[in-house]
């Protein structure tokens, strides 16, 4: 397993590709995702942004890449999914991830406790662990790297209650982080297009994530589907 620095500059200026299906979607198969990943690789992705121990444990079987580990959960009355208590945290770090992204955005954990609340217990148990921010908001990624994650993504921007409407790619934030949180920023969300891509990364993110343009042929579909219904008016 390479270590936290190889990780980081093996990531650096490109572009990780996001493989998951959840169980509702047409491709949701373990096995399906360690396919998307081998051509993701193939194709000259860096990396990987896997949900679930058993995906993430498929897709090393044939990729050898850094893989930004999640694992979504729904808990009662609790608007966090993505890494939301200690349990997924501990089966992603024995399953040996080497980039751990959790949410941090400013709504409470399962538990009632807040992100930073959160992350002081996870970085104490794991302080040699890469961790992700996923931020929807600008105050967000400022807190999170406050509180000491390796990473600042901008995954959520758009998806929570108070950032629903936010145009994407939200190069704003990607470009206000990378000048101004100190930590590395990973521009995720949105991102459907190279052009977009090489505006993500231009913005100094150190390496951006693309997701559904690429491993969602269901979403991809719709789009161009979509734009003959425009075109007929």
């Amino acid at each position: 397993m390479r270590n936290n620095e190889q990780t980081i500059s093996q990531i650096r200026g490109g572009l990780i590709v996001s493989c998951q299906a959840l169980e509702n979607e047409p491709l949701h198969s373990s096995y399906i995702m360690s396919r998307m990943a081998y051509a993701a690789a193939l194709g000259g992705a860096v990396g990987i942004r896997a949900n679930t121990v058993e995906d993430i444990t498929e897709i090393r079987k044939t990729v050898d890449l850094p893989i930004i580990g999640i694992i979504k959960m729904n808990y009662d009355a609790c608007d966090v999914y993505i890494t939301p208590t200690m349990k997924e945290v501990d089966a992603l770090c024995d399953c040996g991830v080497e980039i751990i992204a959790i949410d941090a955005t400013k709504r409470p954990r399962p538990d009632g406790s807040s992100i930073q609340e959160f992350f002081a217990k996870v970085r104490e148990k794991y302080p040699n662990q890469l961790f992700m921010a996923d931020c929807s908001c600008y105050e967000e990624g400022m807190a999170a790297a406050q509180a000491g994650f390796d990473f600042i993504g901008t995954t959520m921007s758009g998806y929570t209650s108070y950032t629903q409407g936010t145009v994407l790619p939200n190069f704003d934030m990607m470009r206000r982080l990378s000048a101004e949180c100190g930590k590395l920023v990973i521009a995720e969300g949105g991102i459907w297009s190279p052009g977009q891509l090489k505006e993500a990364l231009a913005t100094g993110a150190h390496a951006a994530v693309v997701g559904s343009a690429i491993t969602r042929p269901y979403e991809i579909t719709k789009r161009y589907v979509n734009a003959i219904s425009e075109a007929k008016g």
